[in-house]
């Protein structure tokens, strides 16, 4: 009765634009690792993420405000704040990885690092093009579920980079250059927390779908 209830009552769509700004900062803090994972321009793609995850921030409080003023939601309350807060983590993480960069001052890359960069692209792109889904979750939940289980396949691939990643780092420096290991493992590890977020994302939305199908 009180789920008829909700969907005769007009709802708060401010929601869907919050979540797709917030997707675009993710998707420019993705493309910017990516690009300072390659060796470009270092500094200033740091900073691009910085910038970028400070916007993030700000677009997340919005829709906690959001939530406590709107009497209709598009969908439950909590699954609102634990999306959007699963978003801001994936961002949060890719600032992470700048802090790493920045304290070792790190310039250039390995190949492994510079593939799971471009996982961490994928699997931005993957979650923004979900986003808008969730407008009509009925009508997309077969693609939501389809795009779900393609981050999950990313992320997957990016443990099997991390782990190759670690074991090319020991046998390079294991033993000759202990801190270049340590500094190495840190901004592997870092990275595949990225990932990691992103399945928490990918997982958030599962579960709208589930709830709400």
């Amino acid at each position: 009765m009180m789920g008829l209830f909700r969907k005769l009552l007009p709802r708060e769509d401010a929601f869907f634009e919050l979540f797709q700004r917030h997707s675009q900062r993710i998707v420019g803090a993705a493309e910017a690792l990516e690009r300072l994972l390659a060796g470009h321009d270092v500094a200033a793609n740091a900073e691009r993420i910085v910038k970028l995850e400070d916007e993030a921030d700000g677009i997340t409080r919005e829709v906690l405000q959001a939530v406590r003023r709107s009497f209709i939601t598009p969908f439950d309350r909590g699954d609102i704040k634990d999306l959007i807060q699963s978003m801001d983590d994936a961002i949060d993480m890719m600032h992470k990885v700048v802090k790493t960069i920045r304290l070792f001052e790190q310039t250039s890359f390995d190949p492994g690092m510079q593939e799971m960069g471009k996982a961490v692209v994928q699997a931005a792109h993957l979650i923004a093009s979900a986003i808008p889904l969730l407008d009509r979750i009925n009508a997309n939940a077969v693609e939501l579920g389809s795009i779900a289980e393609e981050v999950m396949r990313v992320e997957g691939h990016s443990d099997h980079l991390h782990e190759l990643g670690l074991k090319d780092l020991y046998y390079r420096h294991g033993q000759s250059n202990p801190m270049a290991y340590i500094v190495g493992s840190q901004l592997y590890g870092d990275l595949e927390k990225v990932l990691d977020r992103f399945e928490d994302v990918a997982n958030e939305i599962s579960g709208i779908v589930i709830e709400n199908v």
